[in-house]
């Protein structure tokens, strides 16, 4: 939480576009502080779930300060032949990540006991937070109209840029839960184990 401050404060000097700026860190601003209030509450993450949901805070104030499409990326975009800047779908897998975490709270309190169901819930979550901010992003570039609308839309002249983003974050959430089965089955045959040392 710290590095995010310090982050956020740095990034917060003579961002590219002050209104894009705003309004890229509204909703992430929202998040980490959900995250302190949740933490403050007694309800805590693994240092993994912490991990993965860091990676948005992190993409997204860095892509807020540059705008998303001038964020300096060339590294990845040439690395894997890329005509536009791929920083902001990087960022939209990252939002997929937050799926390990619900997953993990819906286990610490056995809400699903259905395992396909449990799985199954943080995937909608997800794709449904991703089309309701798709939909922000729409109605915030019909407002602000000109660069500032622009510059938060970021479709960098892709038609389908929203169904891209969205795919993106879907396609995030499916390696968090992967992910999160890998670990509960690496950890299984020590859980397994302890009964007998005991």
């Amino acid at each position: 939480m710290l590095a995010y401050i310090i982050l956020f404060a740095v990034l917060a000097i003579n961002p590219a576009e002050r209104g894009t700026w705003v309004a890229e860190n509204l909703p992430i601003v929202a998040i980490a502080a959900a995250l302190v209030v949740l933490y403050m509450r007694g309800i805590r993450f693994s240092n993994l779930a912490y991990l993965l949901m860091s990676v948005l805070l992190f993409m997204h104030t860095i892509g807020g300060h540059y705008t998303f499409e001038k964020v300096p990326f060339d590294w990845f975009n040439n690395l894997f032949g890329f005509k536009r800047n791929m920083y902001d779908r990087v960022a939209h897998v990252s939002v997929g990540f937050y799926a390990f975490a619900i997953l993990e709270l819906l286990d610490r309190y056995q809400v699903i006991r259905n395992r396909a169901v449990a799985y199954l819930f943080p995937l909608c979550v997800i794709g449904t937070v991703a089309m309701a901010y798709e939909l922000i992003e729409w109605v915030y570039a019909e407002t602000a109209g000109g660069d500032a609308g622009a510059a938060f839309l970021g479709s960098q002249g892709d038609i389908w840029d929203a169904q891209k983003d969205m795919l993106a974050d879907t396609s995030g959430a499916i390696f968090a839960l992967l992910l999160y089965w890998l670990r509960n089955k690496l950890a299984a045959p020590s859980r397994q184990e302890q009964p007998a040392l005991a």
